[in-house]
């Protein structure tokens, strides 16, 4: 039956991580590897979901007070004007408005401009649409935007570029010039940009999100997509949202009506309660999640990664292995779920070897990434774990 299938079906393979899963399934092992928190989410939210669906809020539905929110939002945060009632499509979580923007601005043939590394959805969504991803290396250890590299991947085919900042799996920040860059060739180029923005407030160490949008000349262009899913730990509740000028808006809803219909009913009621919480809410987000990094970085420093990157961002950690390990990304990972009992995802597959020159395939296989999203207790019981590891010491291992 494979002969059925599609083209583009048929380059999607199954990578290393299933393997893995399957291995740390075996072993019990502490999952450090997926980006969701294993903790609760706020009650004031998850007694908002549950009053909407015993007011049966569970038929097709699109509530407009999440738009008027989400405005209000990206104007205190950004600056930006963002009319609520032309300007924004709700939809199933980040994941679907960046596939509905791809879909609504993508023709086959189209390039599009993607950074390496990357998150692997990016890819896929592009070679849907029919697109082709253009990979631009940033550059280690501190993930870098090489300008002249950038706007060398550009040409009379180039469409679109995409930006994700805060980062998966780097956890950069992208600086105000790096964004400058980008907005600077998407004007002269006339390209538009489609930003993934789930982790705009996850920042530390005074770092400032930057919308790509806020620069002069990039509203009308930009194609912003984020979500309800990391901010309020939900991620399986899937409200995300697209904001664009009202022509690619309208563009974006009208691929999703065709792909979904709508997101889910009670839990956009539900998210009008989230998106109404005070400041101090995001401020205290902020500060657990840095106490949170600062503990990862020193436990994983303390068995022999190197991380002369420190997170300025999301909830992922990119670590490089020890100077002296002989093992691969994929090896690493398997011993350390085999023993110490912890997942985590090679780095591999957030990289595309096809478009990179030889000196930077050398560092491709060199990385783990690490989720630190998970609970104080379950972190602790990851360093408790990995005291036995071979790499550790474990006499400095007690960070509680």
């Amino acid at each position: 039956m494979e002969k059925m299938l599609s083209k583009v079906a048929k380059t999607f393979t199954p990578s290393p991580i299933q393997e893995l899963s399957y291995l740390a399934q075996k072993r019990n092992a502490i999952n450090l590897a997926e980006g969701f928190p294993d903790f609760p989410a706020p009650d004031y939210i998850k007694d908002a979901a549950v009053s909407a669906i015993k007011s049966d809020f569970n038929q097709y539905r699109h509530v407009q007070g999440i738009c008027d929110h989400v405005a209000r939002i990206m104007k205190d945060m950004h600056g930006l004007d963002v009319n609520p009632d032309t300007d924004i499509g709700i939809c199933c979580g980040q994941t679907e408005a960046f596939a509905a923007a791809l879909f609504a601005v993508i023709d086959p043939g189209d390039e599009v401009v993607l950074f390496d590394p990357s998150y692997e959805t990016y890819e896929g969504c592009i070679r849907m649409a029919g697109g082709i991803p253009v990979f631009v290396p940033l550059d280690p250890p501190y993930w870098t935007l090489d300008p002249d590299k950038f706007e060398k991947a550009f040409t009379g085919r180039t469409k679109a570029v995409i930006l994700n900042s805060p980062h998966n799996p780097t956890g950069k920040v992208f600086t105000k010039d790096e964004l400058e860059t980008i907005a600077g060739v998407c004007r002269s180029r006339d390209c538009l940009a489609i930003t993934d923005e789930v982790y705009e407030h996850f920042t530390y160490d005074n770092v400032k999100h930057i919308s790509l949008a806020s620069l002069p000349g990039m509203l009308e262009r930009t194609i912003i997509t984020s979500s309800l899913s990391k901010t309020f730990s939900v991620t399986g509740w899937r409200i995300g949202w697209a904001i664009a000028s009202a022509p690619l808006a309208s563009a974006v809803r009208n691929v999703h009506i065709r792909v979904t219909d709508c997101a889910p009913a009670p839990f956009q009621e539900a998210a009008l309660t989230a998106l109404r919480s005070p400041p101090e809410y995001f401020k205290s987000l902020r500060r657990e999640y840095e106490d949170k990094r600062n503990y990862i970085v020193e436990l994983l420093t303390r068995i022999g990664l190197q991380i002369q990157f420190k997170p300025q961002g999301s909830f992922f950690l990119f670590a490089e292995l020890p100077e002296n390990s002989q093992l691969s990304d994929v090896e690493f990972v398997k011993e350390l779920i085999e023993q110490a009992g912890v997942v985590a995802v090679p780095g591999c597959g957030f990289f595309h070897p096809s478009f990179s020159s030889e000196r930077e395939k050398n560092h491709q296989n060199r990385y783990v990434r690490f989720a630190f999203c998970k609970s104080n207790a379950t972190l602790a019981a990851a360093a408790e774990k990995l005291a036995a590891f071979p790499h550790a010491d474990a006499t400095r291992l007690n960070l509680c």
